[in-house]
């Protein structure tokens, strides 16, 4: 590692803003411009103490702050590391295209092989359980659905959890009511169906994750979670899907084409 007077500058004493924050901003920076790599340790509590002439306290405040925004993570007993930045590029106007489910190929797959990584499925239910209002509405007023949950793991580290709701009538006593619905995944067996897939509509927003999606991604303090719903139509127009996925945010670019007219 450079030296630190190298790395970081100094204290401003006549700034009105808080030590623990000028020193949290400098790291910012360096990270920004890639003086510290993704996966890297940085400096320590004692090298910061003596660099600055601080408390601990007062670096660990700014370690704090730097947590909250997600920039890094610490390891007991290890250090703070600089977070890996988001290995998965999720193109909308590709993940769906019929190509990839006639080649065996389900969305996740797709993005995964893209980005060199190792895919798995865990967690995986299947029931049959009596729709939600907000999920019956998207659906066109349906009582009971299919649900299937399931969690998506990249090289082994949780990084997504989906429900997929499937009105009865098209999903029972099919293969989409099998854990394993076959190759493409369940768009690939609508289709088979004759529902053949027209559009998707993606309700997407950022928040902060409930204790039970902390739980379940795995997610370091201060990491958001990306919300998305959507829903599948199929060329009569009718909602054949409605897919409620809850993704760690440091994990996923979400990335969009759109045209110029």
């Amino acid at each position: 590692m450079t030296s630190l007077p190298g790395l970081l500058g100094a204290i401003d004493p006549t700034s009105d803003r808080a030590v623990f924050r000028q020193i949290a901003d400098q790291l910012r920076e360096s990270i920004d411009r890639g003086r510290f790599k993704e996966g890297e340790k940085l400096p320590s509590e004692a090298e910061l103490v003596e660099h600055y002439g601080v408390s601990r306290m007062t670096v660990r405040n700014s370690f704090s702050v730097l947590q909250g925004e997600g920039l890094v993570h610490a390891e007991h007993g290890k250090g703070v590391f600089v977070r890996p930045r988001p290995p998965v590029r999720r193109l909308a106007s590709d993940r769906f295209a019929r190509r990839h489910r006639e080649q065996g190929k389900s969305a996740f797959i797709v993005e995964v092989d893209a980005a060199g990584s190792h895919p798995q499925v865990d967690s995986l239910e299947v029931k049959e359980e009596k729709a939600t209002q907000d999920i019956a509405t998207r659906l066109g007023s349906v009582r009971r659905v299919l649900a299937r949950r399931r969690r998506y793991l990249l090289d082994g580290r949780p990084v997504e959890f989906a429900t997929s709701y499937l009105p009865l009538d098209i999903a029972r006593g099919t293969p989409i009511a099998e854990p394993n619905p076959g190759p493409g995944g369940i768009y690939a067996r609508l289709e088979e169906l004759g529902h053949h897939l027209d559009h998707f509509d993606e309700e997407i927003r950022a928040r902060m994750p409930a204790p039970s999606e902390v739980k379940t991604l795995r997610l370091a303090s201060g990491v958001p979670v990306i919300h998305l719903i959507r829903t599948a139509y199929d060329t009569a127009g009718r909602a054949v899907e409605v897919c409620d996925t809850v993704m760690a945010a440091d994990a996923y670019v979400l990335s969009y084409q759109l045209p110029a007219t």
